[in-house]
């Protein structure tokens, strides 16, 4: 199939970027959205241009670094099924027709500074978690993992929290810039857990006040994130949040020292 790809390129974080378009010939439809990035870039070497930079580990859907808004949506997911999402390197040139023009943008969010092309830096999500993301155990030996009891719903619902991969399509998809579908998903997956307890409150507060000072805005409930999540995080995480938060204000709990 042959395509036409709008790609944005800049060449650092206050350089000037722009739209640039290149036409790609023969790429098969079994290829995923990355492979045929890089058949472009393999191109452009041979030209003697630079390649387009964008990121990518595992190429598996389970590590989240490879996120990129494709045609206008994170992730590229134009089903009107979210459990079809997934993000770009899961994503197949099979969902696109021979004659294409695809837009390629990075993340777009006042927390997620341009590096490069399509390269962000999203360690604010790191410092989000690293604020409470956490829980406090006894050194010594690993306890026996049926030890502590957990209600299956309970578990159920940790584990579909700890899903998230952390690759901010949520940010980039949200009006307002919002982390929260990101941040009550870390707070959910702890704190439904008996291990999760003990810094239930003040987890909450620490993460929250780390996301404002991130530059995330605030959630307004209009669902965008959870509509691209490749993982399906459920919009629920961000009820649960504003549940902790409000028993923590009620208790007078400040964040983690």
């Amino acid at each position: 199939m042959n395509i036409t790809l709008r790609i944005w390129r800049q060449a650092g974080p206050d350089a000037e970027g722009a739209i640039h378009e290149y036409q790609l010939h023969g790429v098969s439809e079994d290829s995923s959205f990355l492979e045929m990035l890089d058949i472009l870039n393999e191109d452009l070497f041979a030209r003697g241009e630079e390649p387009v930079a964008f990121d990518s580990d595992c190429r598996e859907g389970i590590c989240g670094m490879c996120g990129l808004v494709i045609n206008g949506v994170p992730h590229g997911n134009h089903s009107p099924d979210p459990k079809d999402n997934a993000p770009p390197c899961q994503l197949h040139m099979r969902s696109f027709k021979d004659g294409d023009t695809i837009t390629i943008e990075p993340w777009r969010s006042k927390a997620f500074p341009i590096i490069k092309d399509l390269v962000v830096n999203r360690n604010a999500l790191d410092r989000i978690i690293q604020a409470g993301g956490y829980i406090s155990v006894n050194t010594g030996a690993a306890p026996d993992a049926h030890a502590t009891p957990v209600p299956k719903k309970d578990a159920d619902r940790a584990f579909e929290a700890a899903a998230c991969i952390g690759c901010g399509a949520c940010v980039a998809a949200c009006p307002n810039a919002s982390a929260m579908l990101f941040t009550g998903a870390k707070i959910s997956h702890l704190g439904l857990l008996p291990q999760g307890q003990p810094e239930r409150l003040s987890r909450v507060v620490s993460m929250l006040n780390q996301h404002d000072a991130e530059g995330f805005g605030g959630c307004t409930n209009i669902g965008e994130c959870a509509a691209v999540c490749p993982k399906s995080v459920p919009l629920e995480v961000i009820s649960r949040l504003n549940r902790d938060l409000g028993h923590a204000l009620w208790k007078g709990q400040h964040a983690h020292v």
